[in-house]
């Protein structure tokens, strides 16, 4: 069994799925906002392995809201 966490507000969104692999566990991220232009949404896989699923959904949901953080004060745009 696999656990996953999700995190929302109003605007935004961030869930994480988290999957046994060689050596611990990976997390995969997916953020998404609302813009005035439409539904911005991002998926990616957080860059080191786990030994634990509960740290792996921690560090997962924590990566994507710094993410989205990051993308809604326009330090960078995709």
């Amino acid at each position: 069994m696999t656990i996953s966490g999700n995190v929302c507000e109003a605007d935004w969104s961030v869930s994480t799925e988290v999957n046994k692999t060689t050596g611990g566990y990976d997390c995969r991220i997916h953020v998404s906002h609302c813009t005035p232009e439409g539904t911005f949404t991002h998926q990616f896989k957080h860059s080191k392995l786990f030994p634990t699923e509960r740290e792996a959904v921690l560090e997962g949901l924590r990566e994507g809201m710094a993410w989205l953080e990051l993308k809604r004060a326009g330090t960078f745009d995709i």
